[in-house]
Formats: C-alpha cells, sequence, structure tokens
C-alpha cells in the first residue's frame, strides 16, 4: 500500500490540471477554527475546552519532545499499515475515540461518523453518552470493526443491559473509561453554566434502554425532565474499585478494553483483571488539570506491559507525525477525537472522512520518510527523547 502517495498525488494533480484545491482546511489549526465558526458557543466551550486552566489540554497535544529519527535507503517503496487490535486486523493504525453529543457538532452526528469510518474502514468507538443508539450505529457501521465505550452506571440492572445490547448489536468489544467517576472541573461550561445532558443531549442510549425505562413512572418522551433527572441519578459511581472489575466480566463475552490509564501499576492492576488491552488518555485533558499527560505517561507504561498486551493512546493526537511517534513510544493503535469532530462540524461525513485521510496519509508518508515498512516496525528506535540529545 502507498496510501500517502496516492493522496497527494490526488490532490496535487487535481490542483494542477484542474484548478480544484481541497474545499475543507488541511492543518488541525485552520480546521479547528472553520469548525469554532460554525459551532454554538456551547457546543464549542464543550468540545474544545480542558479541565480548570486546561495546563494539561495544552501541553497535551505537544509531542515535540520525542524527535524522529529518520533512516535512509530502507526499501520503503511498499508499506503496510495494518495491525491488530482486541483480536482483529484492522487496516489502520488509527481509530475513532469515544466522543460524546456529536450532535453538537453536527446534526447527523454519530451516523455521519459512522458513515465516514465505513467509508475510510477505520475502527469506530461509540460513546455511551451518544446522540444516537447504540444499535442505530451499528447498522451505519456493518462489518467495521466497532467497540462500545462503557460509562458504568451506578444502576447495576442498567449496566448490566448496556452490556448486553452491545453484544447484540454485534460490537466487536467493550472499552471500558475509568477515568471519569465524577466530573472534571471544567471552566468553559461551568462559566456558561451549561451542561448538555440537562437538555436531553447525549443520552440516547438510556432513554431507548428497556431497563432505564422501566424505571420511569412516564417514558422519557412524555416527561423528559423525570428521564435525565433519573439519568444524572445514576450515571456514573465513584465508589467502584478494581475489585469491581468482576461485575464486567462476568457480564460479558466482549473482550474489555481499560482505558483512563496513566500510571504503570494501574496498567498491571488491569492486565491481572483480565482486561485484552489498555487505553493511555487523560480524558482528551478534560478531567485532572496539571496532570501528567498521555505522551508523557506512555513509555512507562509500555515498559510494564507492553510486551503483554495492546495499548491504545489518545488525547493530543492531531497530525499522523504524532501519531507515528505515539506508536514508536509504546502504542499499538491511536484513538482519535478533536480533529475528526470538527471535521464533522465544517463538512458532516465528508469532513470526518477528509480528517481521516489527511491524517493517514501523513501517517504513511512519515513512516516511509523515518524509514519504516510496517506499523510492526516501528520501535523506540525511530525516535529520541529530547533530553537524549
Amino acid at each position: 500500500m502507498r496510501f500517502g502517495d496516492q493522496v497527494l498525488n490526488r490532490i496535487y494533480r487535481k490542483g494542477m490540471l484542474e484548478d480544484e484545491t481541497p474545499d475543507l482546511p488541511v492543518s488541525y489549526e485552520d480546521l479547528r477554527e472553520r469548525a469554532h465558526e460554525e459551532m454554538s458557543e456551547e457546543a464549542k466551550a464543550y468540545i474544545h475546552g480542558g479541565a480548570g486552566s486546561e495546563t494539561t489540554f495544552r501541553r497535551e497535544q505537544d509531542f515535540s519532545d520525542w524527535r524522529i529519527i529518520p533512516r535512509m535507503l530502507q526499501g520503503v517503496e511498499e508499506r503496510d499499515l495494518s495491525t491488530e487490535f482486541m483480536g482483529q486486523e484492522i487496516e489502520f493504525p488509527l481509530a475513532i475515540t469515544p466522543l460524546g453529543i456529536q450532535n453538537l457538532a453536527h446534526e447527523e452526528g454519530e451516523l455521519a461518523t459512522a458513515r465516514a469510518a465505513r467509508e475510510m474502514d477505520v475502527p469506530f468507538v461509540l460513546s455511551s453518552l451518544s446522540s444516537t443508539p447504540m444499535e442505530d450505529v451499528a447498522e451505519e457501521l456493518g462489518d467495521t470493526p466497532k467497540y462500545f465505550q462503557f460509562y458504568w452506571s451506578s444502576d447495576e440492572d442498567i449496566a448490566r443491559s448496556f452490556l448486553n445490547r452491545a453484544e447484540d448489536a454485534g460490537y466487536d468489544g467493550i472499552v471500558l473509561t475509568v477515568d471519569a467517576p465524577i466530573l472534571g472541573w471544567r471552566e468553559r461550561l461551568i462559566e456558561r453554566g451549561y451542561y448538555p445532558f440537562l437538555n436531553g443531549d447525549g443520552v440516547a442510549n438510556y432513554f431507548s434502554d428497556p431497563e432505564f425505562r422501566s424505571q420511569l413512572e412516564n417514558p422519557p418522551e412524555e416527561d423528559t425532565e423525570a428521564a435525565v433527572q433519573h439519568f444524572l441519578d445514576i450515571f456514573g459511581d465513584s465508589s467502584l474499585t478494581w475489585d469491581d472489575l468482576s461485575f464486567v466480566f462476568e457480564n460479558t463475552d466482549l473482550p474489555v478494553h481499560i482505558k483512563g490509564v496513566l500510571h504503570p501499576e494501574d496498567a498491571v492492576r488491569a492486565v491481572d483483571a483480565g482486561a485484552e488491552g489498555i487505553g493511555v488518555s487523560t480524558h482528551g485533558g478534560r478531567q485532572v488539570d496539571g496532570s501528567i499527560t498521555a505522551i508523557e505517561a506512555l513509555p512507562a507504561i509500555a515498559d510494564r506491559v507492553g510486551d503483554e498486551t495492546t495499548i491504545t493512546f489518545d488525547s493530543g493526537l492531531r497530525r499522523g507525525s504524532d501519531l507515528f511517534r505515539a506508536l514508536a513510544v509504546g502504542a499499538d493503535v491511536g484513538l482519535l477525537g478533536r480533529p475528526f469532530i470538527y471535521g464533522l462540524a465544517v463538512g458532516g461525513q465528508d469532513g470526518v472522512e477528509h480528517v481521516l485521510e489527511n491524517i493517514l496519509a501523513d501517517f504513511d508518508l512519515t513512516m516511509g520518510l523515518a524509514g519504516r515498512d510496517s506499523v510492526s516496525d516501528i520501535d523506540r528506535s525511530a525516535v529520541t527523547h529530547e533530553r537524549e540529545l
């Protein structure tokens, strides 16, 4: 495969021979600016903002401490971008991260993103807090690798129902998010007094859940306020410990990936508990202001469990060169967040495809120029840290 070459050749031929340039911004910064013009102030605050002073949010986007070491004359004409995730062979080492309430960016929300993922053959991780029920998104994805991100409800019957529904809908695995037992302090939202769930946004999986509905006096369609309040009452559980993980493993036959790990000891505990993989993530810098960033946490975690399990990485990926460095430092798959949602905001399905294609082309070209012809060949020797120079 020469994915990046093909994308570049198409763009340059259209530009030179047909006087046609890309409709949507190519750089992440320009894309973000265009998306912010399309979004409401509330949606921008929800999607763009991080926790507190946003120190971690800003720092997580800086991969510059890790420098790529290009090698020459390595025979990289044909490049293999495939890898494995949760027992499945996937075309690219990239997936859509679980990002909730996508209708804040575009009216078609997760359905448009799912269509783009299907067209690009990029795996999709659906948030529990989606604006479209999990069954509808699964149908849109078809055979595309798909995983359901599980926020653990304090009501065990509802939690069990979510796991069963994901399995019945054909999802290939569960991505258990553990870094949000309580809400982070997000000043952009607090200043606006804005919490989208109070509008009934992002609760489609709950309002469509038979167990959730059975606990209401009236259906959500008849009494939305009461349904939203019940959602708030049962969403999340800050009492959970590592010992409680057995509940998840006992209630699904799907592989479980534990996302939100930043400490090597937590990574070891996740693997020991039976997880098929762990996700290194700061929740997009939205939970703990001043925390270690994901790229800072990744090397130590990879050193401890990288030979035993699959490691995903998110929080800060903006370009293909970021993805290359994350893989070199120890990740197996990158999860893409804000870039794709900004693509969704400016162009719906086409916008998401535009972002995915550009990042994958950039990654492929970076990989080849660094002298690596396969994802499996990207390791720590491909980079050096600033302090080692």
